[in-house]
């Protein structure tokens, strides 16, 4: 049989982003085979390097090894003469720029579109910015955190709980969203290449991303003129709706639907609950889902986890049981799937890495990803071969 072909075999990216946003767009590309380099900049490079305990390398934590398996990595001061040149040979050839950089300081630099366009027309230029570049906050950084707090996202917990501080979701939430973005983006704009031949600049603003990303439920009644009813989605914000204690943990079970409803309390071996609390009917069921979900919380002590998780696989009832983040290596789908591959990294040793989560059945994303790259690790080869230098797998 003969060997499956990587998706983006040949796709030449060239990297200019730091921490989160931009390098998991790139991160995607690379998985799916696109040859990538990271440039850096000299001293500590990514700042995102630094975000947590490394192994052995100081500047290799574990959540950058995450975010840049399979590219190679160069230090580039792009205010010298001689690395701009070097940046300049690896753009004329390249398919596809990401940059995080503010449109300002690369206009200095000769980086922006329009200067990268007269020596390689066909240059997809993807720029991840905080804010579109047509409005007021266009020259603002953005971070995660100032992105949460300008959506509204803040907002979400207090609508839950009653705690009337605004709160961070504990995820780079948004920093992830947006670089999905850019991901399918630059893949859209490779597209409209293929068939045209045109390049041209896409770009990415976290804040009208993750706007979008969050309203798409959240705008709720503000969606009509009049509105009909308050931001947020009741679902979401239903402060019953969280998980439900057990005899020894905690489990998440979603009655989504009006079957589900009364299944769950049959299995929790109280068949008149919703008679005996005025929830006899499908609409009074609807009104009532606060006591509805009281009432499962209050009879779900009197199982075990594993019990309530085989009752409502049986009942098919959506149900998972709640575990530590620390102990979702262990899960054994995750395990059969091969979801965390451990690796050797030449210098860091052994480690987990994530395997790519989406599947395709005629081609492979990037076979056997190269390892994340020290700082500045293929500085002799890229700036000597440029495009020759790169072999982007292990």
């Amino acid at each position: 049989m003969s060997e499956k072909p990587v998706m983006l075999e040949g796709v030449r990216v060239v990297d200019l982003t730091t921490v989160v946003f931009g390098p998991y767009a790139t991160q995607i590309l690379a998985d799916l085979g696109a040859d990538v380099i990271k440039v850096e900049s000299p001293g500590i490079g990514d700042a995102f390097r630094w975000s947590g305990k490394a192994a052995v390398t100081p500047g290799m934590a574990p959540a950058w090894m995450a975010l840049n398996r399979g590219k190679k990595s160069i230090a580039l001061d792009l205010k010298t003469d001689a690395d701009r040149n070097v940046m300049l040979d690896l753009l004329r050839e390249a398919d596809i720029f990401v940059v995080n950089v503010r449109g300002k300081a690369l206009e200095r630099i000769g980086l922006d579109y329009a200067s990268l366009k007269a020596i390689n027309p066909g240059l997809i230029y993807v720029h991840c910015v905080g804010f579109g570049q047509d409005g007021p906050y266009a020259d603002l950084q953005a971070y995660d955190d100032v992105i949460q707090a300008a959506t509204g996202t803040t907002t979400l917990l207090p609508r839950v709980d009653g705690d009337p501080r605004p709160r961070y979701l504990p995820s780079l939430i948004a920093d992830k969203v947006a670089g999905l973005h850019a991901a399918y983006a630059a893949l859209a704009a490779v597209v409209h290449r293929q068939r045209t031949g045109e390049g041209q600049h896409v770009e990415v603003p976290m804040f009208e991303v993750f706007s979008s990303f969050m309203l798409l439920e959240h705008l709720g009644g503000l969606s009509f003129d009049p509105p009909n009813a308050p931001a947020g989605y009741f679902r979401q914000i239903d402060p019953d709706r969280q998980p439900f204690p057990t005899a020894d943990g905690h489990i998440s079970i979603v009655t989504y639907d009006d079957g589900a409803v009364q299944r769950i309390f049959a299995l929790l071996e109280q068949p008149d609950f919703l008679a005996d609390n005025g929830l006899g009917s499908p609409q009074e069921r609807l009104r009532g889902m606060a006591a509805i979900y009281q009432g499962i919380a209050r009879f779900t002590p009197g199982f075990s986890t594993a019990e309530l998780l085989r009752r409502c696989n049986e009942a098919q009832i959506p149900a998972q049981a709640v575990r530590d983040l620390g102990d979702v290596m262990a899960d054994p789908h995750l395990r059969d799937v091969g979801f965390f591959q451990r690796r050797e990294h030449p210098v860091e040793g052994e480690w987990f890495q994530q395997s790519a989560p989406v599947r395709f059945s005629v081609a492979e994303h990037g076979k056997q990803i190269a390892p994340p790259p020290l700082h500045s690790e293929h500085e002799e080869s890229v700036r000597k071969q440029r495009w020759k230098a790169f072999d982007g797998r292990a």
